[in-house]
């Protein structure tokens, strides 16, 4: 079965398969289990057809600061996919789980012209 563009799916031997736009990624099943059980950053890794064989490291996996996410970053960009859903599919209770697209600091920044509503000096 081919995973559809933006999903994270589970292979027969345990990792989990990255397909994102033309692009497709693997964490190997140790990885895996050291971003579920410890949180450690993984590693996400492309086989390279292109004037050879081997695997090239891509770029990395790992759980977001509030626990509550993974965050994969590539050479491409970077996509979110919710904790609960990304061990269902490292445990084979579901096929595969949506990625979302992420936006970085520059994109998704937010200015705020009005005062901290902490500072006793904020408007009411």
């Amino acid at each position: 079965m081919t995973p559809e563009p933006g999903t994270l799916a589970c292979t027969a031997a345990g990792g989990l398969i990255v397909h994102v736009e033309a692009e497709r990624y693997r964490i190997t099943p140790e990885d895996v289990r050291a971003l579920i059980f410890f949180g450690r950053p993984a590693q996400v890794v492309r086989e390279r057809h292109e004037g050879g064989t081997g695997l090239t490291i891509e770029g990395y996996a790992a759980v977001n600061p509030a626990g509550r996410a993974l965050v994969i970053r590539t050479r491409t960009g970077a996509w979110i996919v919710p904790l609960v859903s990304f061990r269902r599919v490292a445990c084979g209770e579901a096929v595969s789980a949506p990625l979302f697209p992420s936006c970085g600091t520059a994109q998704c920044a937010v200015k705020f012209a009005g005062r901290s509503r902490s500072s006793p000096t904020a408007d009411t």
